[in-house]
């Protein structure tokens, strides 16, 4: 059977499936006829709880280090901790309630508790006791979670959703790669599915329907073409076809080391996204020219608890470091939206892409993002640090952030702490209005960066995760190609350089109309650089500029998208 999806990251498999596929649960109110039975079998799902929460920090702690193994390190406490183990017991034999009412029952009271506490920390502890009696509820009712850490042979997840921290904690060794029924190239997912060089399509609506754990399946990432229980021969053609591809990956390896350079010489600056220091790895591989966005909301997500200064400094010191003087474009946390940090208690909002994130969030919360900003400056003088803020809609907003950033530096200083003389600070353009304000926003700042995920939905108004409307998310539409001309020919009036983070910075149709706009800096997952210096070595200027005029001069994006490809096809 042939399933359709989006490509969300390059690579052709063939594998077996393992579904990951977790049945609700439903809690039966009936009382217990068998208290001493029911205590044993609520103990017997805590040292379950325990063994997994065990094997997962184990798995985290290999795979990202003891910072994000932490959480489950506090998990494993909630396991044992007598107040919520003692009162659940107390129901089961004072009331003859079985394990999971009882559980449910302590659960619900332990996260009122802890969510009325005036202490912030301990308010953080109301999401941890949901993780955990969630686990030890499945744990109750028999229902197995794939512990992907166990696994001994290579699959091919398949999952109906999956989390960011839960792709950025995979063994690229083991997942040959990923099929999910939701999301799009620009979710998260994605994103860090491409970083860990995992083949993805996603989107693919039912995908753990048609599937079953131990299945063939075979798709291609680049595509989303995928074939749920292929036969011999559809097999062999797709091996073969991977076969091609990683010959041409063993002849992209070739351009390590060469600019980053058109065919009449002219260089522009291809840079890597990344989303922890354990991403650096891919980013040499693929010899990138620096680090053109760090996303640093993820050293956040998956924790109880706010990443400390310390922990935040030696995060960014080590990419700087790593990068030996290229530059580093670190963006500040930028939460809300695909991405929630349940320890931030943004809370539930109707739209939450046009909500309370990012900066509105930050300078709401001096306390949180002066932590993050002196984490930044202390790490300046180990690297060439750029700070970018986020989700920036005004003059105003800009302002204001530069304003803390001029605290935290004063504060920093006064203790006698090192910092930089010199830490170029930009804009992220991704909402209309500072693309429509990009003159007055060169003259405050020293870069631009476009993120285009964000700046094609806000402007042809799509949520571009919901999956109703996702065909009108359109990265070829007269009108975002317009507002990507105003930024850069105001970053160019103003003498600023202006760099592209989002998809569309690593798009292979996209690549020679942006290099005749005059984009200085490309920024995009490390595994696409190497394919765009090699298409970027078949382009002089004068022809992408002629390009440039024809695309500008079609009203329709069916029309400016075809003619991209036929450029793209031209040269290949």
């Amino acid at each position: 059977m042939q399933l359709s999806g989006k490509s969300a990251s390059s690579g052709i498999v063939v594998g077996r499936a393992l579904v990951l596929k977790i049945d609700p649960i439903v809690i039966d109110p009936a009382p217990t006829t068998n208290v001493d039975a029911e205590i044993k079998r609520f103990r017997a799902a805590l040292a379950k709880s325990k063994a997994d929460l065990g094997h997962v920090r184990d798995a985290a702690m290999a795979a990202m280090g003891a910072d994000k193994a932490a959480i489950f390190e506090s998990h494993m406490m909630l396991v044992e901790d007598p107040e919520l183990t003692g009162e659940v017991e107390a129901l089961i034999r004072g009331k003859n309630q079985n394990a999971a009412q009882a559980l449910s029952e302590v659960a619900a009271k332990f996260v009122a508790v802890f969510e009325a506490m005036d202490n912030e920390y301990m308010r953080e502890r109301a999401a941890d006791v949901r993780d955990v009696t969630l686990r030890m509820q499945r744990n109750l009712a028999g229902i197995e979670v794939p512990d992907l850490s166990t696994v001994k042979d290579p699959f091919v997840l398949v999952a109906h959703d999956l989390s960011p921290s839960e792709t950025a904690v995979m063994d690229p060794k083991k997942v040959l790669g990923i099929l999910t029924n939701v999301g799009g190239k620009t979710g998260h997912t994605a994103i860090v599915a491409r970083t860990l060089e995992i083949p993805a399509v996603l989107g693919l609506k039912r995908a753990t329907e048609v599937l079953k754990s131990g299945d063939w399946v075979a798709f291609d990432g680049d595509t989303g073409e995928v074939v749920a229980s292929p036969d011999e021969t559809t097999r062999a053609q797709f091996l073969r076809d991977r076969e091609r591809q990683q010959k041409d990956n063993v002849e992209l390896r070739a351009l390590v080391g060469q600019p980053n350079a058109s065919a009449d010489g002219v260089v522009v600056g291809l840079m890597g996204n990344i989303g922890s220091p354990q991403d650096l790895g891919v980013l040499k591989k693929y010899d990138a020219a620096g680090v053109g966005l760090f996303r640093t909301e993820f050293l956040f997500m998956d924790r109880p608890t706010m990443p400390s200064e310390d922990e935040q400094y030696e995060a960014y010191k080590t990419v700087l470091e790593s990068l030996a003087g290229k530059p580093a474009t670190i963006r500040t946390i930028d939460i809300g939206g695909d991405k929630p940090v349940p320890f931030m208690k943004i809370g539930k909002e109707e739209n939450p892409f046009l909500g309370y994130r990012a900066v509105r969030y930050c300078l709401d919360h001096p306390e949180l993002f002066g932590v993050q900003l002196r984490a930044l400056l202390r790490a300046s003088v180990h690297g060439h640090l750029k700070i970018m803020f986020p989700m920036i809609s005004s003059l105003e907003e800009l302002q204001r952030c530069k304003a803390q950033l001029e605290a935290a530096r004063a504060e920093l200083k006064a203790k006698g702490v090192a910092v930089a003389e010199k830490i170029p600070v930009g804009v992220m353009i991704e909402i209309p209005s500072a693309a429509v304000i990009s003159d007055i926003l060169a003259q405050n700042c020293d870069f631009l960066s476009i993120g285009t995920n964000d700046l094609i939905q806000y402007t042809v108004a799509v949520d571009r995760l919901n999956e109703r409307v996702q065909d009108l998310y359109d990265p070829f539409h007269p009108g975002v190609l317009r507002l990507i001309r105003t930024v850069i020919e105001n970053g160019h009036k103003y003498g600023v350089k202006v760099s592209m983070c989002g998809e569309m910075g690593g798009s292979p149709l996209h690549l020679p109309l942006l290099f005749g706009l005059g984009l200085d800096e490309f920024s995009m997952a490390p595994t696409s650089i190497l394919r765009l210096r090699r298409q970027l070595k078949g382009w002089k200027l004068p022809e992408a500029k002629a390009l440039v005029e024809e695309v500008f001069s079609k009203s329709r994006s069916q029309d400016i998208e075809a003619a991209l490809e036929r450029a793209r096809t031209a040269r290949a």
